[in-house]
């Protein structure tokens, strides 16, 4: 249908829509102006427009978002509102996907009402995903405040019974995972172009860490373990052995060391493992690393998160861990 464009004259089509930016809303009117702001300040000279889904807020952010689509349009920003006007909120998860349906982008730019983006955030990653068209593009961030993770550990530590019962879903994560299932690649532009928030009403704080660990364990298990006959777990304390715990009884059997640097822990020569119902019990030898038989998981423990990595050599280069965004 053809129309005045954003700025344009009566008459002109609206070019194509290149960059739709995605905002799940839900009682977010504490940050959602500094948010909205960030899209505005946009220099991505292209056709970008805002797709935001308004998850039954009971604040001031239906009023915020007609705000910034005034403003927002006043710049040649189409904006896409959607909401849940029923009582109840329906989750991140389902106003993400509510505000996609809704958007017309040939590329989609994730942003949540609580985080910031630089100005050269959309032009940068827009490029990048020109030039790798079967990728998700990252970026680096900023995390306020800046021990955030340690708050976020001591805060879900301390969640009541009735808590673990509403637990969400980390659909972020298992996005990126089906991504990679279905062929899909990742590149990073190297550069800060988002402000992570934390805080007590995050989203994030809705997905424990043990939900998230079992997540990365199947995938794990899917796309390297299944190709595997035996491995060596590469840390033989409270993560390796987590780790080996964690995994399937047929990946558990394909187990056939850990292997560390901890004199301590090779002398005592095994860990068994006392939760098993097998009887015998299973008895996996810890070894030097040096003595260790490839390919290797390695279990590295940075703050609160443990990662881990697959290696089929004796000597592996670990890169920075990248952010998704």
């Amino acid at each position: 249908m053809a129309g005045p464009g954003p700025g344009g004259t009566p008459g002109t089509p609206e070019p194509p829509v290149q960059v739709s930016v995605i905002v799940p809303v839900h009682n977010s009117e504490c940050w959602l102006d500094e948010c909205l702001k960030s899209v505005w300040e946009q220099d991505f000279e292209g056709a970008m427009e805002l797709s935001i889904f308004n998850d039954a807020s009971k604040d001031g952010s239906a009023e915020i978002i007609e705000k910034w689509k005034i403003k927002l349009e006043e710049v040649g920003i189409p904006v896409v509102i959607g909401s849940n006007d029923s009582s109840e909120p329906r989750g991140v998860g389902f106003a993400k996907n509510q505000a996609v349906i809704q958007s017309s982008g040939s590329y989609l730019c994730f942003l949540d009402s609580d985080d910031v983006m630089m100005p050269q955030r959309v032009r940068l990653q827009h490029q990048v995903a020109i030039q790798h068209p079967n990728s998700i593009v990252g970026c680096q961030v900023r995390r306020e405040p800046l021990d955030s993770t340690e708050r976020y550990t001591r805060w879900i530590n301390n969640l009541t019974q009735e808590q673990l019962l509403t637990q969400g879903v980390p659909e972020d994560l298992l996005f990126f995972y089906e991504h990679l299932q279905k062929g899909g690649e990742v590149f990073r532009v190297n550069r800060c172009l988002l402000l992570y928030r934390y805080h007590p009403q995050a989203a994030t704080h809705s997905v424990l860490e043990g939900t998230i660990w079992n997540h990365r364990v199947r995938f794990l298990e899917d796309r390297v373990l299944s190709s595997w006959t035996s491995f060596t777990i590469w840390n033989a304390g409270k993560q390796g052995k987590k780790l080996y715990r964690s995994l399937s009884p047929a990946n558990r059997k394909k187990v056939i060391a850990f292997c560390d640097v901890d004199e301590k822990k090779i002398t005592k020569g095994f860990y068994t493992y006392e939760e098993s119902e097998e009887r015998p019990k299973p008895k996996v030898p810890v070894c030097h690393f040096r003595d260790a038989v490839p390919p290797f998981i390695i279990c590295v423990k940075l703050v609160s998160v443990t990662l881990c990595f697959t290696c089929s050599s004796r000597i592996c280069s670990l890169g920075k861990r990248g952010s998704i965004c």
